[in-house]
């Protein structure tokens, strides 16, 4: 399982022109699921993504987490961040997860992260834009299997 993890001052995702989901201070995650994640790899990436040391303390440092500062999490799902570019011209999606298990462990992660803190969603196997202001800029890659 893979996340773009990016610190915001706020952030939305539109689908059809209407807003489905939006958030002020926090991060915005972008989840692709691969062929072999399990419910292991949403529990790690909940825990690590809830806990990051991201956000500034009172002197300035990335100290603080998610969770402290009581942040946001809005939380799309992009299949294309298992697009391998490595041949060719053409990405390749041979490792995303098929739509069923992709979208079994999207609404876990949404569901285990609800748990933590407040957050907004897109829409599963939906065109969405996603606006955003990056705060820092602060973005961040992270994979359940420590491949980055």
């Amino acid at each position: 399982m893979r996340a773009v993890v990016q610190r915001v001052t706020e952030a939305r995702v539109t689908v059809d022109g209407e807003v489905t989901g939006a958030i002020l201070a926090g991060v915005v995650v972008l989840l692709g699921v691969t062929d072999d994640d399990s419910e292991k790899d949403v529990h790690y990436l909940v825990d690590k993504i809830a806990n990051l040391r991201i956000f500034p303390d009172a002197e300035d440092k990335m100290n603080l987490s998610l969770l402290d500062i009581r942040g946001e999490a809005l939380i799309v799902s992009q299949f294309t961040l298992l697009g391998d570019c490595r041949k060719g011209r053409r990405p390749s999606y041979a490792h995303a997860a098929p739509p069923e298990l992709a979208k079994r462990l999207y609404e876990l992660f949404i569901e285990k992260m609800k748990q933590r803190l407040p957050i907004a969603c897109g829409r599963f196997q939906t065109m969405m834009q996603v606006h955003l202001i990056n705060d820092g800029p602060v973005t961040l890659l992270l994979d359940s299997r420590k491949n980055f």
